[in-house]
């Protein structure tokens, strides 16, 4: 398939959350499918590890490859990587000061087939794929588990093998579709059809029901469970339904799946937004469905692309203002490291999060106050309704009020106000939902906390979204409902409550904006909904120049493209998408 197609066997750690909550480290086995390396006639051979092919074949190798196989989630969730996938270039967020990657942001040149962060996720979740393959397809030759297990973890490889090609399907369309274990390199590939992946991700996760624990969370906290692949289901159903691979009945079977895990495990709400991101034991909470496993132990807290990165969970890098440079700051680990990658649209802080009389969901979406951790007088910098500031150490610093400030509001405050006006792309409202200021020191990059990839908010926006396109205007507006009230201030649950008469779509996109901003969803919604070239185009200035709709699918990778066998007439074996 890939010169990386090898069986090539090396060491990875994961962890996955026990009872006790202590760190289960384990000597992982993965097969090494499209490494990154380039294609050469003769495919040799790589010894990497001194751990032989065959013990996986072990019951400790089978269940060191199915622990193994949920690392590749650590390559896309959490990373810079899979934001830059994800919510880069969106309506909801733009570039930052700082960073690579932009061409996610302004649909130009940059993005193109020899984009690195392109490559390694497609290597990386194939890498995932193969170590699934081989999972499921040992199985039944394995002695020393029992059956029940043996089930119960080809149940769990499905999910994931689904969950790996649905992303891909999303990103790049019709890919190549392996269902069993590459033993050997190949050049030889092809491109299944978008209905075909569709069909095999349905099918695994289908088949995997009725083995996966049925339990609200795993006694081995972060496999798995019945809960996550139904959540999954429901996505799955709603995503196919505007593809070319669209059915009839997907927008109830989306419902179906979604009803069942609201109603059938326990799950609900956190009764505080706030809380559902709170660092430490509240990242595991009844409103977790599902979560990609983070640690503090830097030994362990690292993906099976650590020879790229190994920064742990990222994401409290990058939606960062450059604070640390203002009057009466320097960094410090509870205000984090601002690596200003992304900064919010005037369509996400002035429209999505309009009323914030009623919904507490700004307020607790974005940090809005800096106290001054380093004292003395400055010169302003932003705030030209002053020329000094004095601080005294916890003295309010900096001051974001959202909304434009006069003159002489600001005048009369003793720390420099930032307003609207003077936003710029090193200088906005910062995300608060992954900071980590449980960090040893201030320039650490790991961070430790999970990655919440399924909760029951979404569950809910699933629900609501697939009973409105069935007509079911009153059960959407039920569902909707649910998470708008708990969004609300306390005593404000009322005005939270939208009428039948209010529910439509775009209720559906900003609620879904208000909700989730920022968590690795955003490209994905707008290319499901059809309108990703409309809405960049409406509302973010950066990619609305050059934004096409061949860009609802990502370039195939050129690594991809060089390696496999050319067609008779010279041509390319593996299809470019159209307009790359």
């Amino acid at each position: 398939m890939h010169c990386g197609g090898r069986r090539a066997i090396h060491l990875t750690r994961t962890t996955m959350k026990l009872p006790s909550y202590n760190a289960l480290r384990v000597l992982a086995l993965t097969a090494l499918l499209f490494s990154g390396q380039g294609c050469k006639n003769v495919l040799d051979e790589q010894v990497i590890s001194s751990i032989g092919n065959d013990y996986m074949n072990t019951p400790k190798g089978f269940e060191d490859a199915t622990r193994a196989a949920y690392s590749s989630l650590r390559t896309f969730y959490g990373t810079q990587r899979g934001l830059t996938l994800t919510e880069f270039g969106t309506d909801i967020y733009k570039t930052g000061a700082d960073g690579g990657y932009k061409g996610f942001h302004y649909y130009d040149t940059q993005m193109n087939s020899f984009v690195d962060y392109l490559q390694q996720t497609w290597e990386e979740l194939y890498k995932g794929v193969n170590t699934c393959n081989a999972v499921i397809g040992r199985a039944a030759n394995i002695s020393g588990l029992s059956d029940a297990t043996k089930k119960l973890r080809v149940a769990e490889a499905k999910f994931l093998r689904a969950h790996y090609y649905f992303i891909m399907t999303q990103q790049w369309g019709g890919i190549d579709l392996r269902l069993t274990e590459t033993l050997g390199p190949t050049k030889v590939t092809s491109r299944a059809t978008e209905a075909d992946m569709y069909k095999a991700i349905i099918a695994d996760l289908e088949a995997a029901l009725p083995d996966l624990d049925p339990k609200i969370r795993s006694s081995d906290y972060g496999r798995a469970t019945k809960a996550a692949a139904e959540h999954l289901l429901a996505r799955v159903y709603l995503t196919k339904a505007t593809s070319s691979a669209k059915a009839s009945d997907d927008y109830a079977k989306a419902a179906t799946y979604a009803q069942s895990v609201i109603n059938n495990y326990g799950f609900k709400l956190v009764s505080d937004f706030a809380n559902v991101f709170a660092q430490g034991a509240g990242e595991i909470s009844d409103e977790v469905i599902f979560a990609v496993q983070y640690t503090s132990d830097p030994l362990t807290n690292i993906n099976s692309l650590n020879s790229v990165n190994g920064n742990g969970n990222e994401l409290h890098l990058l939606f960062g203002m450059q604070y640390d440079v203002q009057a009466g700051m320097v960094r410090d680990t509870e205000n984090d490291r601002p690596f200003k990658r992304l900064m919010p649209t005037t369509y996400l802080l002035e429209t999505v999060f309009k009323d914030r009389t009623n919904d507490s969901r700004y307020k607790k979406t974005f940090k809005d106050t800096w106290y001054s951790n380093n004292p003395g007088t400055f010169n302003t910098a932003f705030d030209n309704s002053k020329k000094t500031v004095t601080f005294k150490t916890g003295d309010t610093a900096i001051y974001i009020p959202g909304v434009e400030w006069t003159l002489a509001q600001r005048a009369a405050k003793p720390y420099q106000v930032l307003v609207p006006s003077a936003y710029t792309q090193a200088l906005f409202p910062t995300l608060r939902k992954f900071l980590d200021p449980l960090r040893p020191d201030k320039t650490y990059e790991q961070g430790s906390r999970d990655y919440l990839a399924f909760r029951l908010a979404e569950t809910y926006l699933i629900l609501a979204e697939a009973q409105l396109k069935l007509g079911k205007t009153s059960d959407a507006t039920n569902a909707i409902n649910v998470v708008r009230r708990r969004a609300a201030y306390s005593g404000k649950e009322a005005a939270m409550t939208i009428t039948d008469a209010q529910m439509d779509m775009n209720m559906i996109y900003e609620e879904r904006a208000r909700e989730f901003a920022g968590e690795q969803m955003r490209w994905f919604d707008l290319k499901r909904w059809g309108n990703l070239v409309e809405r960049v185009k409406l509302y973010n200035p950066d990619g609305a120049p050059n934004i096409q709709s061949y860009h609802n699918l990502r370039p195939i990778p050129q690594t991809q493209i060089d390696r496999t066998e050319k067609n008779a007439d010279g041509s390319a074996g593996f299809a470019q998408n159209p307009g790359f």
